[in-house]
């Protein structure tokens, strides 16, 4: 009995000392950031007292937000109580991050995706596409990126579609018999985080910043952007990043030759389409209601409805009894996480401009050089995106880039007599299409937590695709939207 105790005591040490060292480091960087935002108050110009502190308090949301010594959602509560405490603007605007629409269409998305997730619907189509084309690696990286990209139209969660496809991903790599060091796997996982990424981009509902860029272009300009508008602006990016994604990385990570072709992955996905058998009436529903849904947000001109409506009536319906797919217990299975962080991530941007925060930094932005380049819009479109790529990198979190850079953006716009619609969608472009750095996007966070690839198989097919990025939108902005008049 003396030896299994003493295994239990040399075992326990080591466990004892991690958790020591992590609590250390989590105390050193909760105190790093409080030096951190100390240091942003103390070097800013002026006198304007609310200014500075609600600068400094997004200095403080970056760096938590980004090293995470709390919980997400703990830092989002912490940054919403000292807006309260330092007074920097009134307890109304504080909260008024709670009362958006955009809150409401995120709430409304989510549960969707739970009600989606009650049906077979989203594994039969992935099980469809590949069974269609995963018999070759190219074909399984097609069908990888693919499938978020039907799916964004129906669940407007970025982590949610990575979370589902995350494991159907695996699931054909374990089929195949890849180890966790090989190419292929690599290739993959970067597939989904990469085509969730990408996922994001037509569809205004999927993605929060592009949510985010909407509901503060209406409150500062009163301009309203459609689902349809975005749409017509951003389908040549979105069509175009999608074989650019498969390119880069089919020549990033090479395969040999045994990794080329496996056929029964198509066979082992037409079985597992036969395990769930045909469509059954829950997806008929859950389809019927789907649809209703995104022809309700593709009609927002027709009938002005807020797209939040139509996403809460599909709660409804997806509820309802003899109606609906699911059940109300399992659609309330959301993470309140994210609410949290969207509610004070809207009552950051809100402060920024109410506290005079946006003009303290749009006062130190506003050179000449740079008003005049935003006057010429095709060299403001270019300057903006690569201005917020770089910053992009320093304020990883896409909630905050958007909400820290969009109301700046708006102020240059107004300086230069350029149109902010224009900056302004092509500064969330820039912010949601993070492929550098694990912490820019949130499908890169879900794939690296698999601890199957690491930060450093990012940054080459990373860069790559940033500079395509740019390079497809100067494209789009030169082409389609010149010809359309919206450059």
């Amino acid at each position: 009995m003396g030896t299994p105790n003493t295994k239990a005591k040399v075992n326990f040490v080591p466990k004892a000392s991690r958790a020591i060292s992590v609590h250390s480091s989590k105390i050193i960087m909760l105190l790093s950031g409080i030096i951190f935002a100390a240091a942003i108050y103390a070097i800013l110009p002026g006198e304007n007292y609310s200014g500075k502190v609600m600068l400094a308090l997004l200095a403080l949301s970056v760096f938590y937000w980004t090293f995470e010594p709390l919980e997400l959602g703990v830092t989002a509560i912490l940054l919403l109580v000292l807006m309260l405490l330092f007074k920097v603007v009134t307890m109304e605007i504080v909260f008024s991050g709670f009362s958006s629409p955009a809150i409401f269409l995120i709430i409304g998305g989510m549960m969707l995706a739970e009600g989606v997730n009650d049906t077979p619907l989203a594994k039969r189509l992935a099980y469809f596409i590949l069974a269609k084309w995963a018999g070759t690696a190219k074909g399984l990286l097609a069908s990888i990126l693919i499938i978020p990209q039907i799916q964004a139209f129906f669940i407007p969660a970025v982590a949610v579609r990575a979370t589902l496809l995350l494991p159907v991903a695996q699931m054909s790599l374990d089929q195949i018999g890849v180890k966790e060091n090989e190419n292929l796997r690599k290739m993959i996982l970067l597939g989904v985080a990469f085509g969730g990424t990408i996922s994001g981009t037509v569809v205004m509902t999927a993605a929060i910043g592009n949510i985010l860029t909407v509901e503060l272009l209406k409150q500062f300009l009163g301009i309203q952007i459609t689902y349809i508008q975005w749409f017509i602006y951003t389908f040549p990016i979105w069509l175009l990043l999608i074989p650019a994604a498969w390119y880069v990385l089919i020549k990033s990570f090479p395969l040999p030759e045994d990794r080329q072709e496996f056929h029964h992955v198509k066979k082992e996905m037409r079985n597992k389409l036969k395990d769930i058998g045909p469509i059954n009436l829950a997806e008929k529903k859950c389809i019927g209601i789907l649809t209703l849904i995104v022809g309700l947000w593709f009609t927002e001109s027709l009938h002005g409805l807020h797209p939040s409506i139509p996403a809460l009536i599909g709660v409804i319906l997806m509820a309802l009894p003899g109606v609906g797919c699911s059940k109300w217990e399992n659609m309330v299975k959301i993470n309140f996480d994210t609410i949290l962080i969207m509610g004070v991530t809207l009552s950051l941007g809100y402060g920024f401009n109410h506290s005079g925060a946006a003009e303290l930094v749009g006062g130190s932005l506003s050179a000449d050089w740079i008003i005049d380049l935003l006057r010429s819009p095709v060299i403001g479109v270019i300057f903006i995106l690569f201005i917020t790529q770089i910053l992009h990198l320093a304020v990883a979190n896409v909630s905050t880039a958007v909400v820290t850079l969009i109301p700046i953006f708006i102020g240059l716009s107004a300086k230069a007599g350029a149109d902010p619609v224009l900056i302004c969608i092509t500064a969330s472009l820039a912010c949601l299409h993070g492929y550098i750095l694990v912490v820019e996007a949130t499908p890169n966070i879900i794939v690296h937590s698999t601890g199957q690839i690491q930060q450093k198989e990012f940054v080459i097919p990373g860069l790559h695709m940033t500079m395509i990025m740019i390079l497809v939108t100067i494209f789009t902005a030169v082409t389609w939207w010149n010809w359309i008049g919206f450059l």
